[in-house]
């Protein structure tokens, strides 16, 4: 049974409440600034992703643009979201970025899986696990053709395929480029996506220098 009662409004005060995917689907509103995730019956709440994340996650959206709408396959790209919810059998994940290829047509986002979803690694071990292994297993056994780790920390791209019970692993050093059948022509450069976390941290490590 949920704790909550009806006009479901998400919020960090609800962290911890038990919940039914339907009742998760149909919250009428949501406090900013949070990201919001049912797993395992119970709504999680996080703060929003670092600057860190959100710069390289700005920065693979041009290039899939630019894919799109410049690329002789370009057609290929249905549809690219960030932050967005993906609604699986019992949780519902919050991820960095997806995907939809190959459909020829634009998704339906409330009901189409996402062809490929992307994480950005978050700082912390748990993260790593939760990243690398919980979202890998779930997103796979969900159908999604690709899922894509993109660890700034160890500096590579890991890249899952199912099927989820034995799952192919590609991994993606920085110098390399990845391409995948799902996207024909698309290239996408890895360490230039990490330079683009590495331009803010280096801001940030001179800016606290001169405070000094």
């Amino acid at each position: 049974m949920s704790t909550v009662q009806e006009r479901l409004v998400l919020g960090p005060g609800l962290a911890g409440a038990l919940l039914t995917p339907e009742e998760f689907d149909a919250a009428e509103d949501a406090v900013e600034l949070f990201t919001y995730e049912l797993i395992n019956g119970v709504l999680v709440v996080t703060p929003p992703p670092s600057e860190e994340e959100r710069g390289p996650n700005e920065w693979l959206a041009q290039q899939l643009l630019n894919y799109r709408d410049q690329h002789p396959h370009g057609d290929s790209l249905d549809y690219t979201l960030p932050e967005h919810t993906v609604r699986m059998r019992r949780n519902r994940r919050r991820a960095d970025r997806v995907i939809w290829a190959g459909l020829g047509r634009v998704p339906d986002v409330d009901r189409d899986p996402p062809t490929i979803v992307i994480e950005h690694v978050s700082e912390g071990r748990r993260n790593r696990k939760r990243d690398y292994e919980a979202k890998r297993e779930e997103y796979l056994e969900e159908g999604i053709a690709e899922y894509w780790v993109v660890d700034r920390f160890c500096r590579v791209m890991t890249v899952y395929r199912g099927p989820a019970s034995r799952p192919t692993k590609i991994v993606v050093r920085a110098g390399e480029v990845y391409t995948t059948p799902l996207l024909p022509g698309f290239e996408l450069a890895v360490a230039k996506l990490f330079g683009v976390a590495d331009l803010l941290r280096r801001a940030k490590k001179e800016r606290g220098s001169r405070r000094r």
